[in-house]
Formats: structure tokens, C-alpha cells, sequence
């Protein structure tokens, strides 16, 4: 069953815990692939580390809207960062990055978009959130994509992680805002960006 809404109509901190163990779902040319959520971190409206925090651009602008929707961007010349945005409906912009998956269906697709159908680990296809938006085929088309319909993309039910299961660290490549440890992992699962931060 696919996310609705009022899923992400919550503390942003909180939906960033929530999605671990969900089911990230792309449909490409009629192949299914997907994985289980394992690493997210969360990026709120008065966080220095945010692209909110300095106010609404045309870039960021998805941040500000509605909840559900996928907020992409390009970064470091080099990929593009998948986000839902998620935030209590008093607040102004709040989205959660998907930093991490567990490939689940669909690996060897996910292999020929990396070019990596050769000598690649599985635990490499998708850990980390450039990997994993090249691995699904996610670019700008996606930005401002409703998650929470039956499409293209969309996150669904997996499993529920315990609070006891879910490590907590700094987040990565951020250089403000470093005191909130809103990077959050399954604990010892190996297809995590990095284990530790």
C-alpha cells in the first residue's frame, strides 16, 4: 500500500525515522524497482544546513508546497538527491532525504544504469544518495512528483523499525547545522552510505 499523505504531515525528524523499512518503488519501461529505505536524514525550514533556511527560490520551492512530493535536485555537477517533503502543516518547508537503499527487485536494471553490470557489490548499487537516483533513474523530470499515487515512483509500506534498531548521527557533507543528529540508519545494515559519521 502506497504512503498517503497524512504520513508526511508530521515532524519532519519523526518521518525521517518513519520511512525507514519502507518500500522506495520506481516503474521504468514496465520493470518494477525497488528497495527498502535503510538511511534518510532529515532537513527542516530553521536548520542552517537546509536549502529553506535562507527562504524560497525557485530551486527549493518544492519544500515550501504541499507534503508527498518529491523534491530533487542536482548536486556537485555531478547526481541528483531524491527528497520527500515532510513537515507539520504549521510549518514552512521541512523535507527528508533519501540517502540509502536495499535493493529488492529489479537489481540488474539497477546495475545497467550505474553501467555496473560487471564486478559491482550489491551493497554498492544504492548506497548513497547518488547512487541510488542513478541506479532508479531519477533526475529533474521527478521534482515535484506526487509520491503518494499510484505512478512512476512512489514509497510504500515495508516494515516497521524499532526506535532500538535506528542509529542516529550527523548528517553528511554538511557544514552548519552539524550538532543535529538527524542522519538516521538501520542499525548493521550493510547497504548504509557509511556506517558511522
Amino acid at each position: 500500500m502506497i504512503l498517503g499523505r497524512e504520513f508526511y504531515a508530521r515532524d519532519t525528524v519523526e518521518v525521517a525515522k518513519s520511512l525507514l523499512g519502507k518500500m522506495l518503488v520506481r516503474i521504468i519501461d514496465h520493470n518494477i524497482l525497488s528497495g527498502i529505505i535503510v538511511e534518510t536524514e532529515a532537513y527542516t525550514r530553521d536548520d542552517p544546513a537546509s536549502h529553506a533556511y535562507r527562504g524560497m527560490t525557485a530551486r527549493n520551492s518544492v519544500m515550501f508546497g504541499e507534503v508527498g512530493y518529491a523534491y530533487v535536485y542536482f548536486i556537485y555537477g555531478n547526481h541528483y538527491c531524491l527528497n520527500v517533503v515532510a513537515k507539520k502543516k504549521d510549518v514552512e518547508a521541512g523535507a527528508v532525504l533519501i540517502r540509502a537503499i536495499e535493493p529488492i527487485h529489479g537489481i540488474d536494471v539497477m546495475a545497467r544504469n550505474r553501467s555496473a553490470t560487471k564486478g559491482i557489490k550489491v551493497e554498492m548499487l544504492t548506497n548513497g544518495p547518488g547512487k541510488l537516483t542513478r541506479a532508479l533513474g531519477i533526475d529533474s523530470r521527478h521534482n515535484g512528483l506526487d509520491l503518494t499515487v499510484d505512478g512512476e515512483l512512489y514509497i510504500a509500506e515495508g516494515y516497521s523499525v524499532s526506535d532500538t534498531d535506528i542509529v542516529a548521527t550527523k548528517r553528511i557533507g554538511v557544514s552548519e547545522g552539524i550538532d543535529r543528529l538527524w542522519r538516521f540508519m538501520i542499525k548493521g545494515n550493510r547497504f548504509v552510505s557509511k556506517a558511522m559519521a
